[in-house]
């Protein structure tokens, strides 16, 4: 079905109301799972929900929870998320960290044990908003992993994504790179078996290691406490080698460095989403002159743009740009939500005592 943007927040920010979250949370996590969706990254959008109430429901995720600031010096800043809803933790520590570096030009920032964060760009974009350049490591726990590393059979990671973002100035939109360190996100996958289709070539491989496009290879991963007649295979690494690298240190980055977790077996597993996440806040203006920053910036992008395209691709764009114009028609042409996808969010909003009837408008 195709769902105005506005009309979805009211319903997802009635879930996240049922579930207790103050009006300024709710309102946070509706913004960032919905912008997700008119983004294009349906993987990180509105069909978490169900994923968010279950951890709800098992108290392994928490409403209203504050970050807490357990290391603090003057370049360098470290967060307790203690199980809050992610979007809403690392909203706020970002906050604290961007005024930091306001002040000191450089932050290095940890948060540990927080609940999912979503898509990462976000926090990239709330820095290059306040013109600082910013570049973040994350690993994912408190699952088993998904993804394989290189030269591998059985998944010893998660999704693991890297962000780096840098501000153009208060004219143009930042330069967003966001990217996981697998082939494809997991969520991609639950889209995949919400629609009943087949995966692409390469992105998945079956128990025996051997290549796969069925999606149902994942559906263990995806869904513990469901039944699965499909044994669990895994998700591969982007890049082959270079991509279980950067996952690798994201794990020792974003989970090690920030105070939180890795993936490895003796760490407890509740069956959540736990993301660890390590930052690097720059303020540009303490290392260059900005108008000279500007200046070189754009000759730069011009000369690659300018690099004419194959007679089957598009022009050159700049990392979020394609995100971009797919919020722009999405907001005009409405959000495709698949009916599977629409109905777990309807059976979490009723295990929450909400009216089908009342979600359903």
């Amino acid at each position: 079905m195709i769902v105005n943007s506005k009309s979805l927040a009211t319903l997802v920010n009635q879930i996240f109301m049922a579930m207790g979250c103050h009006k300024k949370e709710a309102q946070t996590i509706t913004q960032h799972l919905v912008t997700a969706n008119l983004m294009g990254h349906d993987s990180h959008g509105v069909g978490m929900i169900p994923i968010y109430v279950k951890g709800f429901h098992q108290k392994i995720l928490f409403p209203n929870i504050i970050p807490e600031l357990i290391k603090d010096e003057p370049s360098i800043m470290v967060f307790n998320g203690n199980r809050g809803f992610g979007q809403s933790i690392t909203n706020l520590a970002m906050e604290h960290c961007i005024a930091r570096c306001k002040e000191t030009g450089l932050v290095l920032m940890g948060i540990n044990n927080s609940g999912h964060m979503g898509r990462i760009g976000t926090y990239g974009e709330q820095c290059a908003e306040v013109g600082l350049i910013s570049i973040h490591f994350v690993n994912v726990t408190d699952r088993s992993p998904s993804v394989a590393p290189y030269g591998g059979t059985r998944a010893r990671f998660g999704t693991n994504p890297i962000c780096i973002a840098m501000p153009r100035g208060t004219e143009l939109d930042p330069i967003v790179l966001d990217f996981a360190t697998s082939k494809v996100a997991v969520g991609k996958i639950r889209v995949a078996i919400n629609k009943d289709e087949m995966l692409p070539d390469g992105w998945v491989i079956d128990h025996s290691g051997n290549p796969s496009n069925n999606p149902r290879v994942m559906e263990q991963h995806i869904y513990p406490n469901e039944k699965s007649d499909v044994p669990e295979g895994a998700v591969l690494p982007m890049g082959d080698y270079k991509g279980f690298g950067l996952s690798l240190f994201c794990e020792i980055l974003g989970g090690i460095m920030s105070g939180g977790k890795t993936i490895q077996p003796a760490n407890e597993r509740l069956g959540g989403v736990i993301n660890n996440m390590m930052s690097i806040v720059i303020d540009p203006n303490r290392l260059v002159n900005n108008s000279s920053l500007q200046e070189e910036l754009k000759l730069l992008i011009n000369y690659v743009k300018s690099s004419p395209n194959t007679s089957e691709s598009d022009p050159v764009a700049l990392p979020g740009e394609i995100e971009r114009r797919r919020q722009k028609d999405r907001l005009e042409s409405g959000i495709n939500v698949d009916d599977e996808t629409f109905e777990q969010i309807i059976k979490a909003g009723e295990s929450l005592k909400i009216d089908r009837s009342k979600i359903i408008k």
